[in-house]
């Protein structure tokens, strides 16, 4: 497994693919099902991949490599509205240098090395649990029904009583539920999950499969998508959304999807084993009014850590926390 860097693997023929995805399988955890290979494109990078499933959850095989994280300077550079934008907002804020503004933001530069991994393509919510319309009227919230009841009349995207409950309306109709969990102790989850034979993505991990070692500010470049779909920006949000419609929702190169929200935060571990929170930064750029280029710059691009977590209280971020499982193939075989 440790030959398994991204080079060796995308020389291998599908066959090839297929015999590792099936040694793989006999040495994973009881219920993980090797379903077949899946071609995932995007942002100039192609992976042709093994998708499993566990208990209807999806994981991708995502191959090693050593690479280089981080950002420190300009690849490309930006085009011209990118630059003009920056500015604009440096302007604003007091900033008298785009470049070292940047760098300040983003993750350190330095070279890593990954080992071959299963990833979860979604991520979990920590605080919140998907419940039935029968499930929510058992816990007999005295505003739930009206709540519920006006939802389906209006035109919402989505409805949240804080720490309570919260509606989400798909495209197509259908309207998912979810209550808070309240009381739940992250260490506890970790421990569950470890007992699983499922890890949780260091920061280095976490990195390598958003921008597999791209070079530039964002996956797709130096300069901003002004064309994506994004929420809390756009014509777009006065419409019922499809799921994962908005365009950092979507599956990447590795088939895994992100958060894509700066309301949220996606959990990792660092070096030594410490809960690094990555992808967000509670909203604090966008409720400053930044505009999307700023104001989505910590779940657009490889932004280090949100410093104002350290300030808060993790049960005050618990409705914000999502993670994801992985399983490290060095950990369950060798050779």
């Amino acid at each position: 497994m440790e030959a398994l860097t991204r080079n060796v693997w995308q020389g291998l023929s599908a066959q090839d693919k297929q015999d590792w995805m099936k040694r793989i399988e006999l040495m994973l955890p009881e219920g993980m099902q090797y379903e077949g290979l899946e071609t995932f494109e995007r942002f100039g990078q192609r992976t042709e991949t093994g998708v499993f499933t566990h208990e209807e959850e999806r994981f991708v095989f995502v191959p090693g490599d050593r690479v280089t994280l981080g950002w420190a300077q300009w690849q490309d550079g930006m085009d011209e509205a990118t630059s003009d934008d920056f500015q604009e907002t440096a302007d604003t804020q007091g900033i008298e240098d785009v470049q070292a503004f940047l760098a300040s933001q983003m993750s350190p530069v330095r070279e890593v090395t990954i080992g071959p991994m299963l990833v979860e393509c979604e991520t979990i919510s920590l605080g919140w649990i998907e419940v039935t319309e029968e499930e929510a009227f058992a816990q007999e919230h005295d505003d739930f029904p009206e709540a519920l009841a006006q939802f389906k009349q209006s035109g919402l995207n989505e409805y949240e009583l804080h720490l309570q409950f919260r509606l989400v309306r798909h495209r197509e109709g259908d309207i998912q539920i979810f209550w808070f969990n309240e009381g739940i102790e992250l260490e506890d989850v970790v421990k569950e999950e470890t007992a699983a034979g499922f890890g949780l993505l260091t920061e280095d991990e976490w990195e390598y499969i958003y921008g597999g070692g791209c070079r530039t500010l964002f996956p797709w470049g130096d300069s901003f998508d002004y064309t994506m779909r994004l929420r809390y920006f756009g014509k777009h949000n006065d419409q019922p959304a499809a799921a994962n419609s908005y365009d950092l929702e979507l599956p990447n190169f590795f088939g895994i999807q992100f958060k894509g929200d700066p309301y949220k935060y996606e959990l990792t571990l660092d070096a030594e084993g410490e809960v690094i929170p990555k992808g967000g930064d509670g909203g604090m750029l966008v409720c400053g009014g930044t505009g999307p280029l700023l104001g989505f710059l910590p779940a657009a691009s490889v932004f280090f850590r949100d410093e104002n977590v350290d300030e808060l209280d993790w049960e005050e971020l618990m409705d914000a926390l999502y993670y994801r499982r992985v399983i490290r193939l060095t950990d369950v075989m060798v050779g």
